[in-house]
């Protein structure tokens, strides 16, 4: 039963890496931390690492089967990309020595400080109009990524330590930056495949000290990866479904789902055990 629930969670997970941008993480992690329960404490570490392996899959994917012309978006960003991954090394290296407890709060209340300032902050719900893109003839001005790079290292390091991927800081940014939300949710999967990759790694070579994970074989480090497997083997035939065929939603109630997204995960984790 819990791994049809699992897979079943995988499927949202599908869904909202390819609609919203967020590999998994943030749906993931009160998951995992449910179907780990008995790990006790340790259940929020092998939760964040192995959502982090379930978003680099997602993410890895959902950037494979998005057209070059949409990535092109990210020309100039290698700063942005190189910063991302420093912060999510050094994030996933504190996630191993963070007692878990305020781990699991600090979740919470990223999350609950992110939707009130989507909802409250102008920007998001209805983004500034963007700057008038520069003449063609205008070659001297250097390339642009979609954030600036300073926000990498930060954004790589909360990401990590939270198990959120980056998505969760990334759309709001570039849609305050006045990306339209279909643009900044697809460009959020290459910024979340360059934020898990050194995350995972990192996790891989983590232990769980609780005598319960003697009955966990399915611990590799970190990671959980029958829970990795169930959440992987729903989202990804949906991914490929969805970057196929991407419904046409209306800018607005685009914005209005991620915020609500992110409420309903809030309260998820809330209750987890």
């Amino acid at each position: 039963m819990d791994f049809m629930a699992l897979l079943g969670i995988g499927l949202l997970t599908g869904v909202t890496t390819a609609l919203f941008g967020f590999g998994g993480g943030f749906v993931a992690v009160p998951v995992v931390v449910w179907a780990n329960a008995a790990l006790g404490p340790d259940a929020m570490r092998v939760a964040v690492a192995t959502s982090a392996l379930v978003m680099l899959v997602n993410a890895g994917f959902a950037t494979a089967v998005t057209p070059r012309r949409t990535l092109a978006a990210l020309r100039g960003g290698g700063p942005l990309l190189a910063l991302l991954a420093a912060g999510a090394a050094a994030g996933a290296f504190a996630v191993r020595y963070a007692p878990a407890g305020p781990v699991r709060w600090a979740f919470l209340g990223y999350l609950a400080l992110t939707i009130a300032d989507l909802a409250l902050r102008p920007g998001f719900l209805r983004p500034h109009p963007r700057p008038r893109p520069r003449p063609l003839a205008d070659t001297t001005a250097p390339a642009r990524g979609p954030l600036p790079a300073a926000l990498g290292l930060p954004i790589g390091a909360v990401a990590a330590f939270l198990g959120v991927g980056g998505s969760v800081l990334t759309v709001p940014a570039m849609r305050r930056a006045g990306h339209p939300m279909r643009l900044a949710t697809v460009l959020a999967n290459p910024l979340t495949l360059v934020v898990t990759l050194p995350a995972t790694a990192v996790s891989l070579g983590g232990t769980v000290d609780s005598a319960a994970a003697q009955a966990h074989a399915q611990l590799v480090g970190l990671v959980d990866l029958r829970a990795a497997g169930a959440l992987l083997l729903g989202a990804l035939p949906v991914i490929a479904l969805l970057r196929r065929r991407p419904p046409r939603i209306p800018d607005r109630v685009h914005a209005w789902a991620y915020l609500l997204l992110l409420c309903v995960m809030t309260a998820a984790m809330a209750f987890a055990g």
